[in-house]
């Protein structure tokens, strides 16, 4: 049997993704999905965006929750957090709290966001924690054989709904941007070149940023969101779309039969750590002047008589 030789193309391949240095966030866990997830470019992407900013991993933490996509921190060559279901953001929140200094990055699932973890979102979008939320949707629940999600198309025939899914999907976009999401984008599994750009943006960011992403399971969605349906209605956001327009950002968030990839709405504010340092620095810098003293009553007993009025 011959020897079969590796094509040209992959070797360039090869040398380039080493000589980027983009191996350096890899740790030596291969991802377990299932094959042509599309998990694996959201890795690929997040380790070109770590590697184009000069993120240290030394200085990153990954915070994640149960489901397929909180596998995730063992796949990066940072520090992880592999917390309860749906309770990675107030983990996130407390590290970030703790140390501002960190880069601190949360993934998750649909399910483990906006189900069991959906009341965590609006109060770290609100109050502008400085940490990356990257939500993988794929519209089902992947880990525990295909139940339906928060984000399951109406119709969706599943293990738990053999009959078709009567709920109505949540839109977590308009979500995001009623609850005050700084930066929100959304990117596309299939488009791993403009979701690691993405990436990039969301982590450049100061302030509560959150990149959705759509991604097909492979293994329980034969018919809603497929690589192919995804792909023939996917398209990228208008040319003229100002960032900074939270009701175009919305009307663009309605469009979820041709969803729209790319930064829908970037408005920077005063971060949570900015807020806490600031009244952290008046408190200090109050002049903390000493009681009065409390004055004595005079007793009762000690009271002079009243006279009479003369007659």
């Amino acid at each position: 049997m011959s020897n079969i030789e590796k094509p040209v193309y992959l070797e360039e391949k090869l040398e380039e993704i080493q000589d980027s240095g983009r191996l350096g966030y890899r740790s030596k866990s291969l991802p377990t999905w299932c094959p042509g997830c599309g998990y694996f470019s959201i890795v690929e992407g997040m380790t070109s965006a770590l590697n184009n900013l000069a993120i240290d991993p030394d200085e990153t933490v990954v915070v994640s929750g149960i489901g397929c996509a909180s596998r995730f921190p063992f796949f990066v060559n940072t520090y992880g957090f592999h917390s309860l279901h749906g309770r990675a953001l107030p983990v996130a929140t407390g590290i970030k709290t703790a140390n501002d200094d960190l880069t601190v990055i949360v993934v998750g699932g649909d399910g483990d966001g906006f189900a069991i973890g959906g009341a965590h979102i609006p109060h770290a979008a609100r109050r502008n924690v400085d940490l990356t939320y990257i939500l993988f949707d794929n519209g089902i629940y992947g880990l525990t054989k295909g139940q339906t999600s928060p984000t399951s198309i109406l119709g969706f025939k599943t293990t738990t709904s053999p009959f078709e899914n009567h709920d109505v999907p949540l839109n977590p976009l308009m979500m995001l941007l009623s609850y005050g999401a700084s930066w929100v984008g959304q990117a596309y599994a299939g488009n791993p070149h403009h979701m690691a750009g993405m990436i990039e943006q969301a982590l450049a960011h100061k302030g509560f940023s959150y990149l959705h992403v759509l991604s097909p399971c492979v293994t329980f969605d034969k018919t809603a969101k497929t690589y192919q349906n995804l792909g023939m209605s996917v398209r990228a956001l208008p040319d003229n779309h100002d960032t900074g327009d939270l009701m175009a950002a919305m009307a663009l968030a309605r469009m979820t039969d041709t969803p729209a990839i790319g930064c829908y709405y970037d408005s920077p504010r005063p971060t949570l750590g900015e807020g806490l340092d600031d009244i952290a620095a008046r408190a200090q810098g109050i002049d903390l002047k000493p009681a009065k003293p409390i004055k004595a009553k005079a007793k009762k007993s000690q009271k002079a008589p009243r006279r009479r009025a003369a007659e």
